[in-house]
């Protein structure tokens, strides 16, 4: 059976394939042709896509830590550019793109063509219940073309990993400024609320996540950890692996051991490029 420690693993070496859908060029670039006129335009008609044309209340619920009203300045205007369909082909052509120029001749080689195979079979296996982001993701037709189908397989566990994240903050009372916040405190940011996902809300709302973080003893005066603080980060984020074990055990021993060797040589190279 899969541990929780190869989850995590598995998401180190996965998560910088899925990254350069935000920092990469040529996402984005798609995105504006179909008419998006922002970055975020472009982030939440193409993300959200494969959910439908659903309202903007439901887009907030899915992703979870983003502020009050930031979907709807997106959804469901977005729909009106361009089709979700048609957002979502542009992310995936745009992504592959950026994923093939990023790692040269190593695009076709024997190991990416294995490691897509290796990652679609974890990506298409795990159940769907309880985890709308992977479920969405899960009815949008596999690419063939092996570049296309490893992004497209490595975001479906990256959703899958996100709904599970989402359950165990919101087990652990967290809500998403107050996600961001935490995680801002581990990576060394400090003020906190100086952290690029938050900076822009509105300095009441930051006040008051401040406020209710230290009220429950998991920030200091000094906008740092308490040793409570620090635990339920760490709680949370080994709940987060334990829940994103499922897709792996499709796997078998040997074909995750082969599944590592052959990512890391390709996250290698994407994580030098700057996606990470």
């Amino acid at each position: 059976m899969t541990t929780a420690s190869t989850a995590r693993r598995m998401f180190e070496l996965l998560e910088p394939i899925c990254l350069v859908t935000f920092f990469a060029d040529e996402c984005n670039e798609e995105l504006a042709a179909l008419g998006h006129r922002t970055y975020w335009d472009g982030y939440f008609a193409s993300r959200a896509a494969p959910l439908g044309r659903v309202p903007a209340e439901v887009v907030h619920a899915a992703f979870y830590n983003f502020g009050e009203g930031e979907a709807a300045r997106h959804i469901p205007s977005a729909w009106d550019t361009a089709p979700p369909e048609a957002s979502l082909a542009a992310r995936e052509r745009g992504s592959a793109a950026s994923v093939r120029r990023i790692l040269g001749v190593l695009a076709d080689s024997p190991g990416l063509v294995r490691a897509a195979d290796l990652t679609t079979k974890a990506a298409t296996s795990a159940p769907t219940v309880g985890r709308v982001m992977y479920a969405g993701m899960r009815t949008v037709p596999v690419p063939s073309e092996p570049v296309a189908r490893l992004w497209h397989s490595a975001t479906m566990l990256r959703e899958h990993r996100g709904d599970g994240h989402i359950a165990a903050l919101v087990g652990a009372g967290i809500g998403g400024a107050e996600a961001h916040v935490l995680s801002a405190i581990e990576y060394g940011i400090h003020p906190p609320e100086s952290f690029g996902r938050i900076h822009h809300l509105p300095k009441s709302r930051l006040a008051a996540v401040m406020a209710g973080l230290r009220e429950h003893g998991l920030v200091d005066a000094d906008g740092r950890f308490t040793d409570a603080g620090r635990e339920t980060k760490e709680r949370i984020e080994a709940l987060t692996d334990e829940l994103a074990v499922p897709p792996y055990d499709a796997l078998t021993p040997a074909e995750l051991d082969e599944l590592i060797t052959v990512l890391e040589p390709l996250t290698a190279r994407l994580v030098a490029a700057g996606s990470r």
